[in-house]
C-alpha cells in the first residue's frame, strides 16, 4: 500500500515493449481539486483518507508519482470514420492498475496530463468543459445500469489550453475495466509478428475472458464473446437514447464498457437519424446506425485475429465471418427483448414487434420526445397532453393495452418492469451545455446540481422537475465537439 492508498500494479507493462512508452506526467502550476468522487472511491476501495488535500491534489493532477509507480502511455491504432490511422495515448497517462477489495482489477488512468510520444503535435492537455462533460455523463451512465468507465476525479491545472479559443486546462481522472481497445488489436497485427498478437489475446483474456482459457480455439472463442458483449453494450446506448458520436475501433473497449466521451449525447425528440457530432457530416456515428457500426468494427477485430483463429487464410476467414453474420441475430433478439420490456413485456416474441415498431414509428412522425414518451406510458394512465389525443396514438394504445392483459404478471407488475428500464430523468444536452458554461467559469454548483438529479435516474422526484422537459427551441444542442 502506497502512500497515495493505490494498491498499484502494472500488469500491461509486461506486455511486449512495442505497446507503450512509459513516461511520467507533466507537471501543471497550480492544480486546484475540483470535484472527487467519493462514492466511487468507497466502492472500489481507495482510501485517500491518510493523504491531506493538497498531498490528493497533488496525486491527482499528475505533480506526485506513488513509490514503485510507472506510469505508461498506450501505443494502438484505429479505424476513425472509417480510415485507418496510427494513434495511441495522446493526452492519457496510465498511472497504474488499482486491486479493489474483491480482487478486480481496474485502471486508473490521467486523461489532460501532458504530452507523449503518440501525441501527433497536440499539446497533450484537456480543457475544463469537456473533462466535466465526461465527468457527468460517464456517472449518468452508470447509474442508468450501462457498463461504462467512470470518474474519479476533475482537477483544474491552473493553466489555459488553446483550441478554437483559450479555456481553462483540467485533468481527469479515469476508472476503467482496462484500455485495451479494437484498435489495440489492429496495432498488434500491424508487427506481422503472431507472437506479438498472440500475447495481447492471452493478456485480455486472463483480464476480462477468463472462461476462454479452456476453450481449444481461443481467438474464435474469444471473437464469439466480444459479439456477445458488444450486443449487450449497443443495446443499453438503444434503449436510452444514447449517441456515441464517435465509435472509432480505437473506441471499442474490449472491457465491454462505454469509452470516451468526447461528441456524445441523448437523443431529445425521437429520429432514428439524429447525429451529434461536428464532425460527423454523413451520419455514420447516428443512432440507427449504431449497431452496424458495432458489427463493423468487430469485423475489424476479427481481421487482427485471423492468423490465430487458423492457420489456413481462407479457412480463417470462414469462421470469422461465421461469427461476425451471428452479431446480427444476436442484437436483434436482445433490442426486440429490450424494447419489451419498455412496453412492459415480461416476455416478448416476434409477433410484438409490429407494436413496438409502430409506436416509434408515430413518435418519429410527430417527433415526440424518446425518454418522456416510454416514461408517461409506464405509469398506467392514458397519457395527457394534445399528441396523446390523437387517433393514431389511441388507436396503438387500445392494442397495446390489449397486448399487456395478454401478460402472465398483473399490470401492475408490468408497469414496474416499465419504470425500471425507462429513465424519469437522462442529461440533457441543453443542461448538461449550461452546467459546463457556469463550470468554467468558476460556478460548480449547477454541475453538482445535476450529478444528484442524475443519481436515481428511475425514481421519481420534485428534484427532477428541472431536468425533466425537451429543451425549447432556443435551447436546443445540435452539435456536440470532441474537445481535443
Amino acid at each position: 500500500m502506497t502512500k497515495s492508498g493505490f494498491q498499484l500494479e502494472s500488469t500491461y507493462a509486461e506486455l511486449p515493449g512495442v505497446f507503450f512508452s512509459k513516461l511520467s506526467p507533466s507537471p501543471v502550476s497550480q492544480p486546484e481539486l475540483l470535484i472527487f468522487n467519493e462514492k466511487l472511491a468507497d466502492v472500489i476501495g481507495l482510501d485517500l483518507s491518510g493523504m491531506s488535500g493538497e498531498e490528493r491534489t497533488k496525486l491527482l493532477s499528475g505533480n506526485f508519482v506513488p513509490d514503485g509507480t510507472a506510469p505508461l502511455a498506450q501505443a494502438y491504432a484505429g479505424h476513425q470514420f472509417g480510415n485507418f490511422t496510427m494513434l495511441g495515448d495522446g493526452r492519457a497517462l496510465l498511472l497504474g492498475e488499482h486491486l479493489t477489495p474483491s480482487g478486480q482489477r481496474l485502471d486508473l488512468q490521467f486523461k489532460g496530463s501532458g504530452r507523449t510520444p503518440y501525441s501527433r503535435g497536440g499539446d497533450g492537455r484537456a480543457a475544463l468543459g469537456p473533462m466535466l462533460r465526461e465527468y457527468v455523463i460517464s456517472e449518468a451512465m452508470h447509474a442508468l445500469g450501462i457498463p461504462t468507465t467512470r470518474s474519479l476525479a476533475v482537477v483544474a491545472t491552473g493553466e489555459t489550453v488553446h483550441r478554437e479559443n483559450e479555456l481553462p486546462g483540467a485533468i481527469l481522472t479515469r476508472i476503467a475495466g482496462s484500455h485495451l481497445r479494437v484498435g489495440t488489436f489492429e496495432f498488434a497485427s500491424m508487427h506481422e509478428d503472431k507472437a506479438i498478437t498472440q500475447s495481447l489475446l492471452d493478456y485480455l483474456i486472463e483480464r476480462h475472458f477468463p472462461e476462454i482459457k479452456e476453450k481449444e480455439n481461443q481467438a474464435l472463442a474469444l471473437l464469439e464473446a466480444t459479439v456477445e458483449q458488444q450486443a449487450d453494450l449497443i443495446t443499453h446506448w438503444m434503449r436510452v437514447g444514447f449517441i456515441h458520436g464517435v465509435m472509432n475501433t480505437d473506441n471499442m473497449a474490449l472491457s465491454g464498457e462505454t469509452i470516451d466521451y468526447g461528441p456524445c449525447a441523448f437523443m431529445d425528440a425521437f429520429a432514428p437519424d439524429t447525429v451529434f457530432s461536428s464532425i460527423d457530416h454523413k451520419g455514420r456515428y447516428a443512432y440507427v446506425n449504431q449497431p452496424y457500426i458495432a458489427q463493423w468494427n468487430l469485423a475489424r477485430l476479427a481481421e487482427s485475429l485471423l492468423p490465430l483463429i487458423h492457420e489456413e487464410s481462407q479457412e480463417a476467414i470462414a469462421m470469422a465471418e461465421d461469427s461476425l453474420n451471428g452479431f446480427e441475430q444476436v442484437y436483434k433478439a436482445k433490442w426486440l427483448s429490450m424494447m419489451g420490456t419498455k412496453l412492459g413485456f415480461a416476455e416478448v416474441s416476434e409477433d410484438d414487434e409490429k407494436l413496438i415498431t409502430e409506436l416509434l414509428d408515430w413518435m418519429d412522425e410527430n417527433s415526440t420526445d424518446f425518454t418522456n414518451t416510454f416514461r408517461d406510458l409506464s405509469k398506467g394512465d392514458h397519457p395527457a397532453g394534445e399528441l396523446y389525443s390523437t387517433e393514431n396514438f389511441q388507436a396503438w394504445h387500445t392494442r397495446w393495452q390489449e397486448r399487456l392483459r395478454d401478460e402472465v404478471q398483473d399490470l401492475e407488475s408490468s408497469l414496474a418492469l416499465m419504470r425500471s428500464v425507462n429513465p424519469a430523468v437522462i442529461p440533457r444536452n441543453h443542461k448538461v451545455e449550461e452546467t459546463l458554461q457556469a463550470g468554467e467559469e468558476g460556478d460548480l454548483k449547477p454541475f453538482q446540481e445535476l450529478l444528484k438529479a442524475l443519481e436515481k435516474p428511475y425514481e421519481d422526484g420534485e428534484h427532477l422537475k428541472p431536468y425533466q422537459p425537451p429543451p425549447k427551441p432556443e435551447e436546443k444542442v445540435l452539435q456536440t465537439f470532441c474537445g481535443t
